[in-house]
Formats: structure tokens, C-alpha cells, sequence
């Protein structure tokens, strides 16, 4: 009998109208895994690829060698810029809704990725974005206003029309550009941090994807380099289960972890809780030691859930239960780090009611002033004269005769 090859096509645990199903997710013990040393060798510390690192347990008690101690004041901050992610998020996403801007992506349940990650790392330190961290911009002080004046695309818009919505940077921030190519940050940020070594300088970089984008060559090179020259980066994979409307198993999710991909190219790799304030901000922490004295780059995977769309343009309720989030097993980072606080007796519902209130306001007042900047239907507009400029270092004379006549034809 001749046995013929088949074919494996990845399948998602769950369609619309089947029962939300997880069992394919391994979970630590809050606190059960071991906390290495930031000089240890990559092949002394693999289990960390498998295993998942977490802090906060099923009663919101913060335990094990990886809890960062922090004080109960100190989360207050953490739990504001979370807040206001999320609330900033759900307001975008309803004025594309109502046609005030053309495009949106939320951050809905992967707050904590971005926001444990900024803090935890310096203000020298370069970011390089997915198109879902904009918790990074608002962690580091970004004003809400300029963000919205990006998607309205108006006259404060910091890329002055050339860029679709959500695609900030702010180099004061020291944020790179979003880029809508998939995984170019990746390379982008193994060079930096290459550079600021050879300039013997302080700071590292650190840049995010989705796993899906560990399908790209970008993803590879980047890994690559960072491990043959031992830059000091941190390179984020946010798995947060879906792609566009693909399981995570179509970018090779159901064979191992997507952090066990760094142990092959001489990478530390550490396997965590996404939806974890705690367990995020002593990863990142740790990784940025490890790379600030010398001992190579750490692949992180931040294992989290896409709550919401891949963005307007999608319906997830097409491919996935449309009370997939519900089920999810590692729960909402807010309400974890909420109750954390409660249990320690340093937080309130009523307290908590406030904070959302006030963070509230500062987003609906933070929309009245961006649409003082102009919108996509009413001024004031972009200085159209603008296109010429930012495209060549020297502009080239056939542009500026170009520009010229426009002028004239304007003055006329």
C-alpha cells in the first residue's frame, strides 16, 4: 500500500456560532517560572521560550521572581495611560464610524504591551511601532491632540497629508515612523541599536510586530543581525492570536511558540503574559539590562488577544466567535491590574469610576481642540505648497517651476 503526502491547511480552534476554545494556549503558574540572571547563556535559559512568565495569579496577588515591587502609587500612573489608551481608542473608532475619519486600528485587550513596555524602558531609548501601539506614544506624554490630528489629516497633522491614519511618529519621542510594510522595523531597530553601540552610547531600541509578521523576511534578517552582532534591541512579537483574518497557526503558531524561534539564532527568548502589566514591565526591564551591559538582544513574545477588528476595514465576527474575547483566558490588562490594586487596598470602584470620567474628558476635549486644526471636510486645510517639500534634499528645478507656476495660477 503506497501512503501518499498530505497536506496540513492550520485551523483556528474555534468558527463563528462554535464555543470559544483556548485549550491550545500554554499557561504557567503565576510566579512558577524561574528569573535568570541578565548574563546567562542563551541555551542555559530556553525553557524561558516555552514556558510563560507571569506575575499577577487568578486573585490579582502579584508573586514569583519575576514581580517587579512596585509600589501601589507607582501603579496608579500605569493604570491612567492604560485608561486612556483604551478610551482613546473607542473614540477614534467611533468617528470613523461616523465618517469623521477615513481609517482606524484599536488596541482593544493589548493595552499592556504597549504601555508596561514604555515605562519600563528610558526616554533615550528608540521605539519602533507596530501600527497597534499607540499606548507607546500616550506612555511617553504624546498629547492626545496630535494623534487625532494625524487621522483627520488636517493642518497640525504631523505628516502633513503623505501618511494613512495612525501612521505617527514623533522623533522628539524618540518614535519611529509606523510603517504600513510589514516587519521594517524590525531591520530598522537591530540598526539603530547597532549604530548607538558603535557610538558607544546608552541607549538601546526596542520595536514591535504581530506574529503574522514573523512570516516576513525582515523578521529573519532582523534576528540575524541582532544576534551575529550582539546589538542591544528588543524585538517584540505581539501574538495576539489572529492576523488579518488568519490564526496565529498559519505563521507556524502550532508547532512551537513564537519565542522559541530566538534559541535558534542564538537568542535569548522569553515567553509572557501580554495581558499582564506586571509580568510585561519585568520582562522589558530585564531585557533592557541585558542589553544596556552588553550581552546581546532578547526576543520577547507577548502572548494577548485582539479584542476588537484588525481594523475598520474588518468584521472578525466573519472568522471567529464574536464572544472569542469573553472566553480568553488571560483575561482584560486593565481589570487585572485594577483588582491588583484593590486587593492591595489602594483602589476603589468609586476611585476607578473617577479616573475613567476624567480620562473621558481629556480625550473629548483633546478631539473639540484637534478639530480647531481642521478636519477632512472643513479648514483649515494642509498648505497644499507642502508637497514639495520633505521629497529631495534639494529640490530639483523643474519642481520649483512647477511649484511657481502653481502660485501664479493661485495669485491670478
Amino acid at each position: 500500500m503506497v501512503t501518499k503526502s498530505r497536506l496540513h491547511i492550520p485551523h483556528p480552534s474555534a468558527r463563528p456560532g462554535d464555543k470559544p476554545e483556548f485549550g491550545y494556549v500554554e499557561i504557567s503558574d503565576a510566579g512558577a517560572v524561574k528569573r535568570p540572571e541578565i548574563n546567562s547563556r542563551v541555551k542555559d535559559m530556553e525553557r524561558l521560550a516555552h514556558e510563560m512568565v507571569r506575575v499577577l495569579d487568578d486573585q490579582h496577588a502579584a508573586l514569583g521572581p519575576w514581580h517587579p515591587h512596585l509600589e501601589p502609587h507607582d501603579l496608579h500612573v500605569p493604570l491612567r495611560y492604560l485608561l486612556l489608551t483604551r478610551i482613546f481608542d473607542e473614540h477614534m473608532q467611533r468617528m470613523q464610524r461616523q465618517g469623521k475619519i477615513s481609517f482606524y486600528m484599536q488596541s482593544l485587550g493589548e493595552e499592556a504591551v504597549s504601555v508596561a513596555a514604555a515605562l519600563a524602558l528610558q526616554p533615550s531609548d528608540m521605539l519602533f511601532p507596530s501600527y497597534r501601539n499607540q499606548g507607546l506614544q500616550l506612555a511617553r506624554g504624546r498629547n492626545p491632540v496630535d494623534l487625532m490630528c494625524q487621522c483627520l489629516s488636517n493642518s497640525k497633522d504631523m505628516c502633513k497629508g503623505r501618511q494613512m491614519p495612525i501612521m505617527y511618529h514623533w522623533a522628539r519621542g524618540n518614535i519611529f515612523s509606523v510603517s504600513g510594510n510589514l516587519a521594517t522595523q524590525f531591520p530598522q531597530a537591530v540598526g539603530w541599536a547597532m549604530a548607538s553601540a558603535i557610538k558607544g552610547e546608552d541607549a538601546i531600541a526596542a520595536a514591535w510586530l504581530g506574529e503574522g509578521s514573523t512570516a516576513e523576511a525582515d523578521f529573519h534578517h532582523a534576528l540575524t543581525f541582532a544576534t551575529v552582532y550582539q546589538a542591544p534591541v528588543i524585538l517584540n512579537v505581539v501574538n495576539n492570536q489572529w492576523a488579518i483574518s488568519t490564526f496565529q497557526g498559519f505563521a507556524g503558531g502550532e508547532r512551537r511558540s513564537f519565542a522559541a524561534r530566538g534559541p535558534g539564532y542564538g537568542i535569548a527568548s522569553i515567553r509572557v503574559d501580554g495581558n499582564d502589566y506586571l509580568a510585561v514591565f519585568a520582562v522589558t526591564r530585564w531585557a533592557a539590562e541585558r542589553a544596556r551591559k552588553g550581552h546581546g538582544p532578547t526576543l520577547i513574545e507577548l502572548v494577548t488577544y485582539r479584542a476588537g477588528a484588525h481594523s475598520t476595514s474588518d468584521d472578525p465576527s466573519r472568522y471567529r466567535p464574536r464572544d472569542e474575547w469573553q472566553a480568553w483566558p488571560l483575561g482584560d490588562p486593565i481589570e487585572r491590574l485594577k483588582q491588583h490594586l484593590i486587593v492591595l487596598g489602594d483602589w476603589t470602584e468609586g476611585r476607578h469610576d473617577k479616573l475613567v470620567a476624567e480620562v473621558t474628558r481629556l480625550v473629548d476635549d483633546s478631539w473639540q481642540e484637534a478639530l480647531t486644526y481642521g478636519s477632512m471636510t472643513e479648514g483649515p486645510f494642509l498648505n497644499k505648497y507642502e508637497l514639495f517639500e520633505d521629497v529631495f534634499k534639494d529640490i530639483p528645478a523643474h519642481l520649483i517651476a512647477q511649484r511657481e507656476e502653481q502660485l501664479g495660477l493661485d495669485e491670478d
